[in-house]
């Protein structure tokens, strides 16, 4: 499948841990430069670990401009997952180092942005900026996770990435709530 470059300031913008029980959801805004391609963009989640960090190099060498955006855990409890991603998503933008003029969101749902934005349903399968947005914040959140089970290697953060495996959730029962849990999320709430 060939995706789709846009000419100009497009922001491609992606996100990255709305279903782990635990750390930042991590949101990725890009904007790519069409005369500069990248080969084999795609979904973040339909390529391998090894893949997405060599991409993950290239997009950050070769883009225009990118930005991470986060909601911390603490956020996602207030606002709910919805919109702290959509927080997130605001935040990627806003860091662009140079402003876009407009968005291509993931997904079925906008944040608020001061620029002209469309969402695309499965994005990063048409929009290469969309694609090099789902790479950057997947690679930034395994990163997280990482670091997370560096401290704690009893969770097993590094495997299963926070997701609500069933080694996560013995691990939960065995040793705890961490502080970077999302208290409200069922399975760590029925801990409480």
């Amino acid at each position: 499948m060939t995706l789709i470059y846009c000419s100009g300031l497009v922001a491609g913008v992606d996100e990255v841990g709305r279903g782990p029980l635990i750390g930042d959801v991590v949101t990725a805004a890009v904007i790519l430069d069409p005369e500069k391609r990248i080969e084999g963009l795609r979904d973040s989640k339909k390529l391998s670990e090894k893949k997405r960090e060599s991409l993950a190099t290239q997009i950050r060498e070769e883009a225009i401009v990118f930005a991470i955006g986060r909601a911390s855990p603490l956020e996602i409890d207030e606002l709910n997952i919805l919109h702290a991603t959509m927080l997130a998503m605001k935040r990627a933008v806003e860091c662009l180092p140079v402003a876009a003029d407009s968005a291509l969101i993931d997904g079925n749902r906008l944040p608020d942005l001061d620029i002209p934005s469309k969402f695309v349903i499965k994005g990063d399968d048409t929009y290469a900026c969309i694609a090099a947005a789902s790479i950057l914040a997947k690679v930034e959140r395994d990163s997280d996770m990482r670091k997370l089970d560096s401290h704690y290697p009893e969770y097993g953060f590094a495997k299963h990435k926070g997701y609500p495996t069933k080694a996560h959730l013995e691990a939960i029962q065995k040793f705890g709530i961490l502080d970077a849990h999302r208290k409200s999320f069922g399975p760590v709430k029925a801990c409480l």
